[in-house]
């Protein structure tokens, strides 16, 4: 076990100062470099009909482009480095010296414990940090049904390694969706900010429900993006405060549930294995899907009842770890 204490050993203050620095160093970080910034030409002539994009121009940049994309790669990886060296300060300016003494690496390994970042579990508690990357898929099991409908799901015959997997790992598109951002997200947005509010002694449920708000805020600003590549019309200000805020909604709930299982497993490996899966899978489109296959239409409402009904059990049952610093087993006392 790593170093903990009786009593928060940071005020409350000091775990939203460092939210607060989380947050705005992340995303302000695609903003500080030229090369990362959105460029979009004024008095262009638009040719976006409602509901489609406008041409773009070829002086622009756009959040898709290559050079943009790797621009904000380095940008969000170098601030998730600063966030990860700020919990370690943190953690260092609140170890004992005497602990030092005894172990100079005492406030390293206690900060890599407290970002999830550590694989020494008990024999016993050797399926608890897999477990936990099942719950999602769980959830997921209409969608699932019906790529295996579709015959898209992996070794099926319409999916293939050049056009199914290699493109994550060879494109900047691929890289960037589901690679790069689940992990830097991730370790700032679960790791990083549960980290400093377990230090200060805020509750888990206030951690579960109110730590991902800051994850959803962080993606306001791409209402500037949609605005503009929309034809900046009235129609497109709808389209960019509607889409906004879904994206809102869907990553506070999506953050609740990855906070749910940092917290619960002491691990940073469940959320982002999660954050990965519903990056690929996308949001569930049941509609879509029973008109897809009208005849399987029951087949298809069992199983995302069943996906609900497995969700709500596995979310408990395969996520308790034997030793998690922010959830202890029952009888044993809080550690911060």
């Amino acid at each position: 076990m790593p170093l903990v204490f009786a009593t928060p050993p940071i005020p409350l203050s000091t775990a939203h100062a460092f939210a607060a620095f989380f947050t705005v160093s992340y995303v302000g970080s695609l903003y500080l470099s030229k090369s990362a910034r959105l460029i979009f030409k004024n008095g262009v002539t638009l040719s976006a009909r409602p509901g489609e994009e406008r041409a773009k121009e070829p002086e622009e940049r756009w959040r898709d482009d290559p050079d943009v994309i790797r621009a904000r790669l380095v940008a969000a990886s170098t601030s998730t480095a600063l966030s990860v060296a700020a919990v370690y300060w943190l953690v260092r300016s609140v170890t004992p010296e005497s602990e030092l003494h005894k172990d100079p690496l005492a406030a390293f390994k206690s900060t890599l414990a407290r970002l999830g970042l550590t694989l020494d579990f008990t024999s016993a508690s050797r399926l608890s940090i897999l477990l936990p990357c099942l719950v999602t898929p769980a959830l997921f099991l209409g969608p699932l049904y019906v790529a295996w409908l579709c015959e898209t799901l992996p070794l099926q015959r319409r999916w293939s390694v050049r056009g199914d997997l290699l493109p994550i790992f060879t494109t900047w598109i691929g890289v960037r969706n589901y690679i790069v951002a689940p992990i830097t997200e991730e370790a700032v947005f679960r790791a990083c900010m549960l980290a400093v509010y377990h230090m200060a002694g805020a509750s888990r449920a206030k951690m579960i429900f109110l730590t991902p708000l800051a994850f959803g805020v962080a993606h306001l600003h791409h209402a500037w993006d949609i605005y503009n590549r929309y034809g900046r019309t009235s129609y497109a200000v709808r389209t960019a405060i509607i889409s906004t805020l879904f994206q809102l909604a869907y990553t506070s709930l999506f953050g609740f549930h990855c906070a749910y299982l940092f917290l619960r497993t002491g691990s940073l490996l469940p959320p982002t294995s999660a954050h990965v899966f519903c990056n690929i899978m996308g949001f569930p489109q049941y509609g879509l899907h029973v008109r897809m296959f009208p005849k399987r239409r029951r087949l298809i409402q069992l199983m995302y009842i069943f996906g609900v009904a497995a969700y709500i059990y596995t979310l408990r049952a395969w996520t308790q770890a034997d030793d998690s610093l922010f959830w202890p087993a029952p009888g044993q006392a809080e550690r911060y």
